[in-house]
């Protein structure tokens, strides 16, 4: 079977979504799609849903009249795309019925699994029994399994149905706008570039700090935990854009190409899980004015999961532009700020004359993923005696998406190009990254810190074995 030629902006694409009463499509998919067709008003999208629940035509109609409304589409071409949407109440784990539903659109698809994974597997199974359209997509939301051997098998079975390029695993980091902005910070211009070395850049922490407790997501959270939720996915995709070679062009199997080759050459800092990583879960406290309980407190968690909220991993790129070079990925909940940058921590220079006293600081980037922001603090002489050196910093806002990052994503997606989609070997190689530490922790081999929410969290992290304090990373304004 082979690729169908991508539709275009001009064709009519149909949205399928499953699981479309959930929480995903009313909250992020369809607003995601109201963005895309704010910034595109020429382009045509048919939007169908498919679920258990017992929702009317008008129901449907409303609440795609509404997102896309309320993301800017103008009054009457929401109403014209509300008007011609369709829902379709059936379980899609009825080989009939799931076979009537897929009869029942026409055109290039995206089959968009807005469903557990569990459910998606078994959707798959009955897709790879009957086949599908050469012009249907699948696009699927993380987890991609939950180990190393789940991903493969996973990838296995999708590629029963369709081809590699037609499988989208839908990360909407990818489609943020600070993300897409290192194409521009990395390879467009001659300041960064000749420094992207570890000759030049000691440290990189990429940290995605929240002040958002549980939120009621105990059902997934609580089984997965800051680690495997944002480090094994998004925070290792971010690391892949930051540290890729430059592709020729932006064309999508160059770019996912040399993703995955700096994943397949990344691994855990001087081979020593315990050593390089760190957990911790948040108890009581106040973030604000909002009274926040014990996370083992929260409605919905099993004290005996033994889930951390908070998350850190050191690892290393086993290349020649990167080897030296310690990465921290951290992420976690609770806490008293929302730091969401990359943090790039210059090495002292080769040579400072006698006479000038430093500063005792790195100089440094740092790139906001939220918002996206730019800032480089760098050693400039001080006011006063011109021999002394101060800290100076230069800012600038980067340029904000034309769309929701999930607007980013189902751009790429309903035109057939993957560059914002997951590769299945991608897909595989973030489990491996991320299985000596699991196991570490299996074995009780890293201590469960804890720290009260609100706080910064416990003391002393960043630290990385083998690398001097004086890059310790804090918070940067």
């Amino acid at each position: 079977m082979s690729d169908a030629t991508p539709p275009g902006i001009d064709s009519v694409n149909t949205l399928l979504i499953l699981g479309a009463s959930g929480d995903l499509t009313n909250r992020l998919l369809l607003p995601g799609l109201g963005s895309l067709l704010a910034a595109e008003p020429e382009r045509q999208v048919r939007v169908v849903g498919a679920d258990l629940a017992d929702l009317s035509e008008q129901d449907w109609a409303a609440r795609v009249r509404s997102a896309l409304s309320g993301a800017g589409v103008p009054a009457a071409a929401a109403g014209v795309i509300a008007d011609q949407a369709r829902y379709v109440r059936t379980d899609v784990l009825d080989a009939d019925a799931l076979a009537g539903l897929l009869d029942s659109v026409a055109g290039p698809t995206v089959l968009y699994f807005a469903l557990p994974p569990r459910i998606s597997v078994q959707v798959c199974e009955l897709l790879e029994s009957r086949g599908v359209d050469p012009a249907t997509r699948l696009a699927l939301e993380k987890p991609f399994g939950t180990d190393l051997a789940s991903a493969e098998a996973l990838n296995v079975r999708l590629l029963k149905v369709v081809e590699e390029n037609r499988i989208f695993r839908v990360d909407h980091f990818l489609g943020l706008s600070s993300v897409l902005n290192l194409f521009g910070v990395r390879f467009a211009n001659r300041l960064l570039a000749p420094v992207w070395t570890s000759e030049h850049i000691e440290k990189v922490v990429i940290r995605y700090d929240e002040d958002l407790a549980l939120e009621g997501r105990a059902g997934y959270y609580d089984r997965a935990g800051a680690l495997v939720d944002m480090i094994q996915s998004h925070l290792l995709q971010v690391l892949a854009f930051f540290a890729m070679e430059a592709p020729e062009t932006l064309d999508a199997e160059q770019v996912r190409s040399l993703k995955a080759q700096v994943l397949r050459a990344t691994r855990i800092w001087a081979d020593d899980p315990a050593g390089s990583s760190r957990r911790a879960r948040y108890t009581a406290g106040t973030i604000g004015t909002r009274r926040v309980p014990d996370y083992v407190a929260e409605e919905g968690v099993d004290p005996a999961l033994d889930t951390e909220t908070l998350a850190e991993m050191i690892v290393e790129i086993d290349n020649e532009r990167w080897s030296g070079t310690p990465f921290v990925l951290r992420s976690g909940k609770a806490l008293g700020e929302a730091v969401k940058q990359i943090e790039v921590f210059f090495r002292e220079p080769a040579h400072v004359p006698s006479g000038l006293h430093g500063t005792g600081h790195p100089d440094m980037l740092v790139l906001g993923l939220k918002p996206a922001e730019m800032l480089i603090s760098m050693s400039v002489n001080a006011e006063g005696d011109p021999f002394d050196l101060e800290q100076k910093d230069l800012r600038a806002t980067l340029g904000a998406s034309r769309m929701l990052p999930y607007g980013e994503v189902l751009d790429r997606m309903l035109d057939g190009d993957p560059m914002l989609s997951i590769r299945g070997d991608v897909a595989e190689d973030c489990w491996r990254i991320v299985a000596p530490v699991l196991a570490a922790w299996r074995a009780d081999e890293v201590p469960m810190q804890d720290y009260p929410a609100g706080s910064a969290g416990p003391e002393g992290w960043g630290a990385v074995p083998g690398v001097s304090d004086r890059t310790a990373p804090g918070p940067v304004r």
